[in-house]
């Protein structure tokens, strides 16, 4: 999980660079604030992920690794329909991110419950 959230993280600045300096001119502003959203929840949940994996170093009993992978699929889902909206326009895809975020708050309720009940 930790060496995942790293690699997340520098995807998350990747896209951020891309977006502040590619896609300027390109998009217009409502999408670009769509690309904003998804690169600002995929660097916290990125960060989110490198919590998880301390946390497993910290207390490798606890079950850590179930709420990381559900926190990376909600981001793979979450951001990466944001992303596909704001740089495509098609629209349908807006009605799949609210699944990506329902993962991304399960997770953290999950880590919490883990966190509650191990630590």
């Amino acid at each position: 999980m930790l060496a995942a959230g790293c690699l997340l993280a520098g995807l998350g600045i990747l896209a951020g660079a891309f977006g502040a300096h590619s896609l300027g001119g390109c998009l217009p502003a409502d999408d670009l604030a769509i690309f904003d959203t998804a690169v600002r929840y995929h660097i916290v949940h990125a960060l989110g992920l490198i919590l998880l994996g301390l946390a497993a170093a910290r207390w490798p009993e606890a079950a850590w690794r179930r709420p990381g992978l559900l926190m990376l699929c909600g981001v793979a889902v979450f951001s990466g329909t944001l992303y596909a909206l704001a740089l495509s326009g098609i629209g349908w895809l807006g009605a799949i991110t609210p699944v990506g975020g329902a993962a991304l708050i399960a997770a953290w309720f999950w880590a919490g419950w883990i966190a509650l009940t191990h630590t």
